[in-house]
């Protein structure tokens, strides 16, 4: 197969239709996820009726009919702050290393920013994240709502003043943190 270039997808705000298809790209792309535990797919189910859940921000790639990347960012809360969580970002395995998933950041950071939020969260790769401009959250008083080394704990901030923001993260309840 041929390394697809951006002009090969489109990324669009995912329709109900794409539900199905969505859920098993989830759970196919997670299948050789470094870390996982096989139930990506469901919390996106949940998330999607929760209130965190915000219809712009839930985002696919699209390659000749078929979805081959999603994206989610749902609505938490820092210290009385609204802001976001990336979880999750998914690519088809055939489709992984083309961009669709640096693409797929881009577009919601951008997204996100009109829409007012200051910054996105994300529990991820310490060393694919930061390419994107995700610094290590502690470096802004940001922490997680559970033990994890700060190093794969970070922030994308979305204004250029984030020094107000800090504190532990509130996650919706459908993240099933407990």
């Amino acid at each position: 197969m041929q390394p697809l270039t951006m002009k090969d997808f489109t990324i669009r705000t995912e329709k109900s239709a794409d539900y199905p298809a969505v859920e098993s790209l989830v759970y196919q792309a997670f299948l050789i996820a470094e870390q996982r535990d096989g139930t990506e797919q469901d919390l996106v189910r949940r998330l999607r009726q929760s209130t965190a859940f915000i219809p712009e921000l839930s985002l696919v790639a699209e390659h000749d009919g078929s979805l081959v990347g999603y994206i989610l960012l749902t609505e938490v809360t820092i210290n009385g702050h609204k802001a976001l969580a990336l979880a999750p970002l998914a690519v088809a395995p055939a489709y992984q290393r083309q961009g669709i998933g640096t693409a797929l950041i881009k577009r919601s950071h951008l997204i996100a920013q009109k829409l007012g939020y200051p910054c996105i969260i994300v529990l991820g790769s310490d060393t694919y994240y930061p390419r994107l401009g995700y610094q290590p959250a502690a470096k802004y008083g940001i922490k997680a709502p559970f033990e994890v080394p700060s190093k794969y704990y970070q922030v994308y901030p979305l204004v250029r003043n984030l020094t107000e923001i800090s504190g532990t993260v509130a996650y919706a309840p459908e993240f099933d943190l407990n």
